[in-house]
Protein backbone atom coordinates (compact mmCIF):
# COMPACT_ATOMS: atom_id res chain seq x y z
CA UNK A 1 0.00 0.00 0.00
CA UNK A 2 2.83 2.31 0.93
CA UNK A 3 4.54 1.54 -2.36
CA UNK A 4 1.44 2.48 -4.37
CA UNK A 5 1.08 5.69 -2.39
CA UNK A 6 4.74 6.53 -2.94
CA UNK A 7 4.43 5.95 -6.69
CA UNK A 8 1.30 8.07 -6.82
CA UNK A 9 3.00 10.94 -4.96
CA UNK A 10 6.04 10.74 -7.22
CA UNK A 11 3.86 10.84 -10.33
CA UNK A 12 1.96 13.81 -8.93
CA UNK A 13 5.20 15.66 -8.19
CA UNK A 14 6.48 15.06 -11.72
CA UNK A 15 3.19 16.22 -13.20
CA UNK A 16 3.25 19.41 -11.11
CA UNK A 17 6.87 20.04 -12.07
CA UNK A 18 6.12 19.56 -15.76
CA UNK A 19 3.10 21.84 -15.58
CA UNK A 20 5.11 24.51 -13.77
CA UNK A 21 7.86 24.29 -16.40
CA UNK A 22 5.31 24.67 -19.21
CA UNK A 23 3.68 27.64 -17.46
CA UNK A 24 7.01 29.44 -17.21
CA UNK A 25 6.79 30.56 -20.82
CA UNK A 26 4.16 32.55 -22.65
CA UNK A 27 3.72 34.15 -26.07
CA UNK A 28 3.28 37.39 -24.12
CA UNK A 29 7.02 37.24 -23.49
CA UNK A 30 8.57 39.17 -26.36
CA UNK A 31 12.24 39.06 -27.28
CA UNK A 32 13.85 41.28 -29.91
CA UNK A 33 16.78 40.68 -32.22
CA UNK A 34 18.11 43.97 -33.60
CA UNK A 35 20.32 43.29 -36.61
CA UNK A 36 22.78 45.51 -38.43
CA UNK A 37 22.14 44.27 -41.99
CA UNK A 38 19.10 42.00 -42.08
CA UNK A 39 19.21 41.24 -45.81
CA UNK A 40 22.51 39.34 -45.65
CA UNK A 41 22.43 35.51 -45.61
CA UNK A 42 24.53 35.75 -42.43
CA UNK A 43 21.69 37.47 -40.62
CA UNK A 44 19.08 35.19 -42.11
CA UNK A 45 20.94 32.34 -40.41
CA UNK A 46 20.93 34.24 -37.11
CA UNK A 47 17.22 34.94 -37.45
CA UNK A 48 16.59 31.24 -38.00
CA UNK A 49 18.37 30.39 -34.74
CA UNK A 50 16.51 33.11 -32.86
CA UNK A 51 13.13 31.91 -34.07
CA UNK A 52 13.98 28.27 -33.41
CA UNK A 53 14.72 29.04 -29.76
CA UNK A 54 11.51 31.06 -29.51
CA UNK A 55 9.49 28.17 -30.96
CA UNK A 56 10.99 25.74 -28.45
CA UNK A 57 10.20 28.03 -25.54
CA UNK A 58 6.83 29.12 -26.98
CA UNK A 59 7.66 32.80 -26.64
CA UNK A 60 7.43 35.61 -29.19
CA UNK A 61 10.46 36.54 -31.32
CA UNK A 62 10.61 39.84 -33.18
CA UNK A 63 13.37 40.76 -35.60
CA UNK A 64 14.02 44.38 -36.53
CA UNK A 65 16.80 46.34 -38.17
CA UNK A 66 17.79 47.92 -41.49
CA UNK A 67 18.41 45.86 -44.63
CA UNK A 68 21.73 47.65 -45.19
CA UNK A 69 24.48 49.15 -43.05
CA UNK A 70 22.78 52.10 -41.33
CA UNK A 71 23.65 52.74 -37.64
CA UNK A 72 21.06 55.50 -37.30
CA UNK A 73 18.29 53.27 -38.63
CA UNK A 74 19.45 50.50 -36.29
CA UNK A 75 19.36 52.99 -33.42
CA UNK A 76 15.77 53.94 -34.24
CA UNK A 77 14.70 50.27 -34.27
CA UNK A 78 16.50 49.62 -31.00
CA UNK A 79 14.76 52.58 -29.35
CA UNK A 80 11.37 51.29 -30.51
CA UNK A 81 12.17 47.86 -29.11
CA UNK A 82 13.14 49.33 -25.72
CA UNK A 83 9.95 51.42 -25.65
CA UNK A 84 7.92 48.22 -26.08
CA UNK A 85 9.33 46.99 -22.73
CA UNK A 86 10.25 43.51 -23.98
CA UNK A 87 11.55 40.60 -21.94
CA UNK A 88 14.98 41.14 -23.50
CA UNK A 89 16.95 42.36 -26.52
CA UNK A 90 19.81 40.93 -28.57
CA UNK A 91 21.69 43.48 -30.66
CA UNK A 92 24.64 43.52 -33.04
CA UNK A 93 26.39 46.85 -32.60
CA UNK A 94 27.15 48.51 -35.93
CA UNK A 95 28.58 51.69 -34.40
CA UNK A 96 29.53 51.91 -30.72
CA UNK A 97 29.38 55.70 -30.58
CA UNK A 98 25.79 55.65 -31.82
CA UNK A 99 24.40 52.68 -29.90
CA UNK A 100 26.28 52.49 -26.59
CA UNK A 101 24.36 55.33 -24.88
CA UNK A 102 21.05 53.72 -25.82
CA UNK A 103 22.16 50.30 -24.61
CA UNK A 104 23.02 51.89 -21.26
CA UNK A 105 19.64 53.62 -21.21
CA UNK A 106 17.85 50.34 -21.91
CA UNK A 107 19.60 48.64 -18.99
CA UNK A 108 18.73 51.63 -16.83
CA UNK A 109 15.08 51.16 -17.84
CA UNK A 110 15.19 47.51 -16.73
CA UNK A 111 15.44 45.86 -20.16
CA UNK A 112 18.11 43.11 -20.34
CA UNK A 113 20.46 43.56 -23.30
CA UNK A 114 23.01 41.06 -24.64
CA UNK A 115 25.22 41.90 -27.61
CA UNK A 116 25.86 39.33 -30.34
CA UNK A 117 28.18 39.33 -33.37
CA UNK A 118 29.53 42.84 -32.70
CA UNK A 119 30.06 44.10 -29.16
CA UNK A 120 29.95 47.34 -27.23
CA UNK A 121 32.43 46.32 -24.56
CA UNK A 122 32.28 49.60 -22.67
CA UNK A 123 28.50 49.58 -22.35
CA UNK A 124 26.34 48.18 -19.55
CA UNK A 125 25.15 45.26 -21.67
CA UNK A 126 25.18 42.05 -19.66
CA UNK A 127 27.68 40.21 -21.89
CA UNK A 128 28.68 39.37 -25.45
CA UNK A 129 27.91 36.22 -27.45
CA UNK A 130 29.84 35.74 -30.65
CA UNK A 131 33.17 35.24 -32.34
CA UNK A 132 36.56 35.89 -30.82
CA UNK A 133 37.22 38.28 -33.68
CA UNK A 134 40.83 38.93 -32.79
CA UNK A 135 41.62 35.21 -32.99
CA UNK A 136 39.51 34.86 -36.13
CA UNK A 137 41.63 37.56 -37.76
CA UNK A 138 44.79 35.76 -36.72
CA UNK A 139 43.41 32.53 -38.20
CA UNK A 140 42.78 34.24 -41.52
CA UNK A 141 46.12 36.03 -41.34
CA UNK A 142 48.06 32.81 -40.94
CA UNK A 143 46.30 31.44 -44.01
CA UNK A 144 47.30 34.48 -46.08
CA UNK A 145 50.91 34.29 -44.89
CA UNK A 146 50.99 30.64 -45.89
CA UNK A 147 49.47 31.21 -49.33
CA UNK A 148 51.72 34.18 -50.14
CA UNK A 149 54.88 32.58 -48.83
CA UNK A 150 55.36 35.46 -46.39
CA UNK A 151 55.53 38.32 -48.92
CA UNK A 152 53.17 40.34 -51.10
CA UNK A 153 50.69 43.21 -51.18
CA UNK A 154 47.25 42.78 -49.63
CA UNK A 155 44.05 44.80 -49.63
CA UNK A 156 41.28 44.66 -47.01
CA UNK A 157 37.57 45.28 -47.51
CA UNK A 158 35.93 46.18 -44.23
CA UNK A 159 33.52 48.35 -42.25
CA UNK A 160 35.74 50.71 -40.23
CA UNK A 161 34.39 51.62 -36.81
CA UNK A 162 32.39 48.44 -36.36
CA UNK A 163 33.92 46.65 -33.36
CA UNK A 164 34.03 43.15 -34.83
CA UNK A 165 35.67 44.13 -38.12
CA UNK A 166 38.19 46.37 -36.36
CA UNK A 167 39.21 43.45 -34.15
CA UNK A 168 39.54 41.18 -37.19
CA UNK A 169 41.84 43.67 -38.89
CA UNK A 170 44.00 43.84 -35.77
CA UNK A 171 44.17 40.04 -35.75
CA UNK A 172 45.44 40.00 -39.33
CA UNK A 173 48.05 42.62 -38.49
CA UNK A 174 49.17 40.47 -35.56
CA UNK A 175 49.60 37.50 -37.91
CA UNK A 176 51.53 39.65 -40.41
CA UNK A 177 53.90 41.01 -37.76
CA UNK A 178 56.37 38.14 -38.25
CA UNK A 179 56.24 38.60 -42.04
CA UNK A 180 57.39 42.18 -42.70
CA UNK A 181 57.39 41.59 -46.46
CA UNK A 182 53.59 41.43 -46.43
CA UNK A 183 52.43 44.98 -47.06
CA UNK A 184 48.90 46.35 -46.56
CA UNK A 185 48.32 48.36 -49.73
CA UNK A 186 44.85 49.62 -48.80
CA UNK A 187 41.95 49.24 -46.35
CA UNK A 188 38.73 49.91 -48.22
CA UNK A 189 35.48 50.99 -46.57
CA UNK A 190 32.50 49.10 -48.04
CA UNK A 191 29.86 50.09 -45.48
CA UNK A 192 27.84 52.22 -47.90
CA UNK A 193 27.65 49.74 -50.77
CA UNK A 194 29.44 46.37 -51.07
CA UNK A 195 29.34 46.76 -54.85
CA UNK A 196 32.14 49.27 -54.37
CA UNK A 197 34.32 46.23 -53.61
CA UNK A 198 33.76 45.00 -57.17
CA UNK A 199 34.72 48.34 -58.71
CA UNK A 200 37.82 48.80 -56.56
CA UNK A 201 38.98 45.24 -57.17
CA UNK A 202 38.65 45.70 -60.93
CA UNK A 203 40.75 48.86 -60.71
CA UNK A 204 43.45 47.20 -58.61
CA UNK A 205 43.64 44.06 -60.73
CA UNK A 206 45.25 46.26 -63.39
CA UNK A 207 48.21 47.06 -61.13
CA UNK A 208 51.48 45.37 -62.02
CA UNK A 209 55.06 45.12 -60.87
CA UNK A 210 55.78 46.26 -57.32
CA UNK A 211 52.18 47.52 -56.95
CA UNK A 212 50.51 44.24 -57.93
CA UNK A 213 47.94 43.09 -55.34
CA UNK A 214 48.56 39.51 -54.29
CA UNK A 215 45.61 38.98 -51.95
CA UNK A 216 42.20 40.51 -51.37
CA UNK A 217 40.83 39.97 -47.87
CA UNK A 218 37.18 40.49 -46.93
CA UNK A 219 36.43 41.17 -43.27
CA UNK A 220 32.65 41.03 -43.70
CA UNK A 221 30.38 38.74 -45.67
CA UNK A 222 28.90 41.14 -48.22
CA UNK A 223 32.02 41.86 -50.28
CA UNK A 224 33.32 38.30 -50.83
CA UNK A 225 31.24 37.55 -53.92
CA UNK A 226 31.90 41.01 -55.37
CA UNK A 227 35.65 40.64 -55.05
CA UNK A 228 35.64 37.07 -56.38
CA UNK A 229 33.57 38.12 -59.41
CA UNK A 230 35.98 40.95 -60.21
CA UNK A 231 39.01 38.66 -59.91
CA UNK A 232 37.35 36.04 -62.11
CA UNK A 233 36.53 38.60 -64.82
CA UNK A 234 40.08 39.91 -64.93
CA UNK A 235 41.39 36.46 -65.97
CA UNK A 236 44.90 37.43 -64.85
CA UNK A 237 45.27 34.77 -62.14
CA UNK A 238 47.85 34.62 -59.38
CA UNK A 239 45.63 36.41 -56.85
CA UNK A 240 44.31 35.02 -53.57
CA UNK A 241 40.86 35.86 -52.22
CA UNK A 242 39.97 35.26 -48.58
CA UNK A 243 36.28 35.70 -47.80
CA UNK A 244 34.36 35.96 -44.54
CA UNK A 245 31.38 33.91 -43.40
CA UNK A 246 29.63 31.17 -45.30
CA UNK A 247 26.90 31.58 -47.89
CA UNK A 248 26.22 29.70 -51.10
CA UNK A 249 28.12 32.16 -53.30
CA UNK A 250 31.20 31.87 -51.11
CA UNK A 251 31.03 28.09 -51.06
CA UNK A 252 30.65 28.03 -54.84
CA UNK A 253 33.67 30.32 -55.13
CA UNK A 254 35.78 27.97 -53.04
CA UNK A 255 34.54 25.03 -55.06
CA UNK A 256 35.52 26.61 -58.39
CA UNK A 257 38.82 27.95 -57.04
CA UNK A 258 38.03 31.67 -57.26
CA UNK A 259 38.08 31.99 -53.46
CA UNK A 260 40.89 30.30 -51.56
CA UNK A 261 39.12 30.10 -48.19
CA UNK A 262 36.66 31.75 -45.85
CA UNK A 263 36.56 32.27 -42.10
CA UNK A 264 33.26 30.91 -40.82
CA UNK A 265 31.29 32.10 -37.81
CA UNK A 266 28.14 30.66 -36.20
CA UNK A 267 25.37 33.30 -36.32
CA UNK A 268 22.62 30.69 -35.85
CA UNK A 269 24.23 29.63 -32.57
CA UNK A 270 24.74 33.21 -31.40
CA UNK A 271 21.07 34.08 -31.72
CA UNK A 272 19.81 30.68 -30.53
CA UNK A 273 21.84 30.82 -27.32
CA UNK A 274 21.11 34.53 -26.98
CA UNK A 275 17.34 34.13 -26.76
CA UNK A 276 17.65 31.24 -24.30
CA UNK A 277 19.98 33.29 -22.12
CA UNK A 278 17.65 36.27 -22.18
CA UNK A 279 14.79 33.99 -21.17
CA UNK A 280 16.78 32.77 -18.17
CA UNK A 281 17.61 36.36 -17.18
CA UNK A 282 13.97 37.41 -17.54
CA UNK A 283 12.70 34.63 -15.31
CA UNK A 284 15.57 34.79 -12.82
CA UNK A 285 16.66 38.43 -12.92
CA UNK A 286 19.79 39.61 -11.10
CA UNK A 287 19.48 41.79 -8.03
CA UNK A 288 21.15 44.59 -9.99
CA UNK A 289 20.67 44.59 -13.74
CA UNK A 290 23.10 47.43 -14.35
CA UNK A 291 25.97 46.09 -12.26
CA UNK A 292 29.38 45.64 -13.89
CA UNK A 293 29.53 41.86 -13.74
CA UNK A 294 32.78 41.73 -15.71
CA UNK A 295 34.73 42.70 -12.59
CA UNK A 296 32.76 40.48 -10.19
CA UNK A 297 34.51 37.13 -9.48
CA UNK A 298 31.15 35.72 -8.31
CA UNK A 299 29.15 37.01 -11.28
CA UNK A 300 26.22 34.87 -12.51
CA UNK A 301 27.15 35.79 -16.09
CA UNK A 302 30.24 35.36 -18.29
CA UNK A 303 31.93 38.30 -19.96
CA UNK A 304 32.04 36.57 -23.33
CA UNK A 305 30.55 33.42 -24.86
CA UNK A 306 32.74 32.28 -27.78
CA UNK A 307 30.61 30.49 -30.38
CA UNK A 308 33.66 29.46 -32.40
CA UNK A 309 35.18 29.87 -35.86
CA UNK A 310 36.66 27.62 -38.51
CA UNK A 311 38.45 27.91 -41.84
CA UNK A 312 36.75 26.48 -44.91
CA UNK A 313 38.76 25.67 -48.03
CA UNK A 314 38.61 23.10 -50.83
CA UNK A 315 39.44 20.31 -48.36
CA UNK A 316 36.25 20.68 -46.30
CA UNK A 317 33.93 22.81 -48.44
CA UNK A 318 31.73 19.82 -49.36
CA UNK A 319 30.84 19.36 -45.69
CA UNK A 320 29.55 22.92 -45.52
CA UNK A 321 27.70 22.63 -48.81
CA UNK A 322 25.94 19.54 -47.48
CA UNK A 323 25.08 21.31 -44.22
CA UNK A 324 23.70 24.33 -46.09
CA UNK A 325 21.36 22.13 -48.14
CA UNK A 326 19.61 20.68 -45.09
Amino acid sequence: MKTRKSIALTALALAVGFATSCERHSTKEVYYLVTANAALPYWQSAISGFKQAAAQYKVTARVVGPDGYDPQAELAEFQKAVAAKPAGILISVSDVSVLQPEIDAAIGAGVPVITIDSDAAGSRRLYFIGTNNLEAGRLGGRRVVEKLGGKGNVVFFTIPGQPNTDERLKGFKDAFAASPEIKIADVIDVKADPRAAFDRTQEMMALTGAKKIDAYICLESASGKMVADAVKRSKTGGTEVLAWDVNQDTLNGIKDGTIDATVVQKPYTMAYIGLKDLDEIYHYPPAQLGKDYSSDPFAPYPVFVDTGTSLVDKNNVDLYIAAASR
